[in-house]
């Protein structure tokens, strides 16, 4: 068990699980159920970039810089300020005899647990990548446990799409199992509000809910351009521009609007939109923070604070099948495309060409 964790890779401090450690062992040897992965491209949290950006006024070398010592002082791509870290497209070069994951060389794979708890090491110092965007070219390998999860990468969606997708597709599974519970427990259909419904996990969690049988769903934006984006992907029964850090204007907006939802995803990359979601939910309701953003002592405590009796989940990247909702959910729901299709590089690529880029090819 102690292996399949990755329990004999942790460093510093002896004792804890890879994801709280100081630093990793990178040893690129995969011990028997491990397994060695050469890194094409690193995509960053949005949280992480953030921070990352800010903290360096937008300076792209300084970010760069700043991602390679984090890479090389940890052994993993672990921000301390956001405690999160993103997750790595590459190809299998190793596959330990014991290994569970089912993985052979040469397959082309997107890591779906967190750079925070990976074994990592670069080589190459970043030097393709600007500094500006999530999505880092990069050189190196990474260590995968006996309890990872990786998905083999699909030959029909472009790498940037598919590494989007998969990077939040714990969002969309746990959404639409919140809203099918209702339906399981006799219910109404439930009403559903997304915060930062035109982000990435916040179109893939509108369609997920509206599958699942939600009765209106509402999107949360902040600006016009972000809500004539996702009025046009026609996702949402109704798109509401409002700033998701100020609680009391939203609900004002909301109370006229059809009142509080029973389900709240909070989906924004912003600190501080831990009172909106529970102030706009119902009594009884259930919130779900997704965002990396989220103070979980500041969710608990403005519960209270609020009187408001929710149940409040911390959103978990994994749920059996979520790979393949979430990409199934591209592929069928144009409207969900149209929004990744927004994201720099993620359409930058038709089909037809990325098998021609070939397993090396640097994105």
């Amino acid at each position: 068990m102690s292996t399949a964790l990755g329990l004999h890779r942790v460093r510093e401090p002896r004792g804890v699980l890879p994801q709280a450690a100081l630093r990793l062992d990178t040893d690129p040897r995969p011990a028997p159920d491990e397994v060695r992965v050469d890194v094409t491209c690193l995509n960053l949290d949005a949280a992480s970039f953030r921070q990352l950006r800010e903290a360096h006024g937008g300076d792209g070398d300084a970010v760069r810089a700043a991602v390679c010592a984090l890479v090389r002082d940890r052994g993993k791509m672990h921000n301390p300020v956001t405690g999160s870290g993103g997750m790595l497209i590459g190809t299998v070069a190793e596959v330990g005899p014991e290994s569970p994951l089912g993985l052979r060389p040469g397959d082309r794979v997107a890591t779906l647990v967190s750079l925070t708890l990976t074994p990592l090491e670069i080589t190459d110092g970043l030097r393709d990548w600007d500094g500006r965007g999530e999505r880092v070219p990069a050189r190196g390998h990474a260590i995968l446990f006996g309890r990872s999860v990786a998905a083999v990468l699909p030959d029909d969606l472009p790498d940037e799409l598919a590494l989007s997708v998969l990077d939040v597709c714990g969002a969309p599974a746990l959404t639409g199992r919140l809203v099918a519970s209702y339906a399981r427990g006799g219910a109404a259909a439930p009403s559903v509000l997304v915060l930062g419904a035109s982000g990435k996990s916040g179109s893939l969690s509108l369609a997920a809910a509206r599958r699942a049988g939600a009765g209106r769903v509402v999107g949360v934006v902040p600006d016009a351009a972000e809500e004539a984006a996702l009025t046009a992907a026609g996702l949402a029964d109704e798109v509401v521009r409002a700033d998701a850090r100020d609680a009391v204007a939203l609900h004002a907006l909301l109370d006229g609007r059809g009142g509080p939802a029973d389900v709240t995803v909070v989906c924004t990359d912003v600190a501080g939109c831990e009172h909106a979601a529970i102030l706009a939910t119902r009594d009884g309701g259930t919130v779900a923070f997704f965002s990396m953003a989220t103070s979980f002592s500041t969710a608990a405590l403005g519960a209270e604070g609020l009187g408001r009796d929710v149940t409040m989940l911390i959103g978990n990247g994994y749920q059996p099948g979520h790979s393949d909702l979430a990409l199934g959910l591209v592929r069928e729901e144009p409207g969900v495309r149209a929004l990744f299709d927004r994201v720099p590089g993620t359409a930058a690529r038709t089909t037809a060409n990325v098998g021609a880029l070939g397993n090396g090819a640097v994105r």
